[in-house]
C-alpha cells in the first residue's frame, strides 16, 4: 500500500501556492484524497504525558485522553484570533465533529482533546464557558477541554509533542495574553502513538477524515 503522503505531497503544494499566501488563508484542498485503508499512517512518536484538568476540574494524567480511541489533539488558547490559528483548528474539529456524528458507531471510537497553552488564563472555568455544549458527555464524540495547574505542568507536555510556542512582548519587553506558535493538529492511534502532524498546509477535513478511517479499520 502507498503511504498517503506520497501520493498527496505533490498535489497539496501544487495547489496551495507559495508559501506566504498559506499564512493569509486556509488551504484549499485541490486534489483526491486516496480511500481509506489505501495506505497506511506510520508511528511518528509516543504521544506525551502529563498532568492536566478537565473543563470540570477533573484532575489526571494526559494519557487518560491520547489512549483508548483515535483521538484528535490541538493546543489553543481561547482568545486566539489568529484565522490560521485556532480559530482554523477549532472550525476543522467542528467540520469533523459534524462528520462524525453522522456516523455514531464511528464518533464512539473517536476523541477531540484541545489543550490550552495558558493555564494563567484558560482556567477549568473559562474552557468550560468557552466549549459550551461541544463538551456535552453525552455525546458519541467526546470533546475535551483541558488545562493544567501551571506553565511548569505544561513545559514537558508541549515539548514532549514537539510544539513550539513563544509569548509575545510589548515595547517594553513586557509579555502579553498573546502567543507565537506554529498550528499544529496531532492524529493519535488508540496505543497512544502520534500517527499524523497537519500544519495549515494539511490542515483539511477531507484529508483528516479519511485518515481517521483508516486508523480505525487497523486491527
Amino acid at each position: 500500500m502507498r503511504r498517503r503522503a506520497d501520493v498527496l505531497l505533490c498535489a497539496a503544494l501544487a495547489g496551495l501556492g507559495l508559501a506566504h499566501a498559506l499564512a493569509a488563508s486556509p488551504p484549499r484542498q485541490q486534489f483526491t484524497v486516496p480511500a481509506p485503508g489505501s495506505y497506511r499512517l506510520e508511528s511518528i512518536q509516543p504521544a506525551a504525558d502529563g498532568a492536566v484538568l478537565e473543563s470540570d476540574g477533573t484532575a489526571g494524567p494526559l494519557r487518560r485522553y491520547t489512549t483508548g480511541k483515535v483521538t484528535l489533539l490541538s493546543f489553543i488558547y481561547t482568545y486566539c484570533v489568529d484565522p490560521v490559528g485556532c480559530p482554523l483548528a477549532f472550525q476543522t474539529f467542528s467540520d469533523l465533529r459534524t462528520r462524525l456524528l453522522a456516523k455514531p458507531e464511528m464518533a464512539r471510537r473517536v476523541r477531540f482533546v484541545s489543550l490550552s497553552f495558558d493555564p494563567s488564563n484558560d482556567t477549568p472555568t473559562a474552557l468550560r464557558h468557552y466549549a459550551g455544549n461541544l463538551a456535552a458527555p453525552g455525546s458519541p464524540l467526546r470533546w475535551h477541554f483541558l488545562t493544567t495547574r501551571s506553565a511548569a505542568e505544561l513545559r514537558p507536555i508541549i515539548d514532549g509533542f514537539g510544539q513550539d510556542v513563544s509569548v509575545n512582548v510589548d515595547a517594553q519587553g513586557r509579555p502579553t495574553r498573546f502567543y507565537n506558535h506554529l498550528l499544529k493538529v496531532f492524529l493519535i492511534d488508540a496505543r497512544g502513538r502520534v500517527r499524523e502532524i497537519y500544519t495549515t498546509a494539511y490542515l483539511m477535513p477531507d484529508v483528516i477524515f479519511t485518515d481517521i478511517q483508516t486508523l480505525l479499520m487497523e486491527r
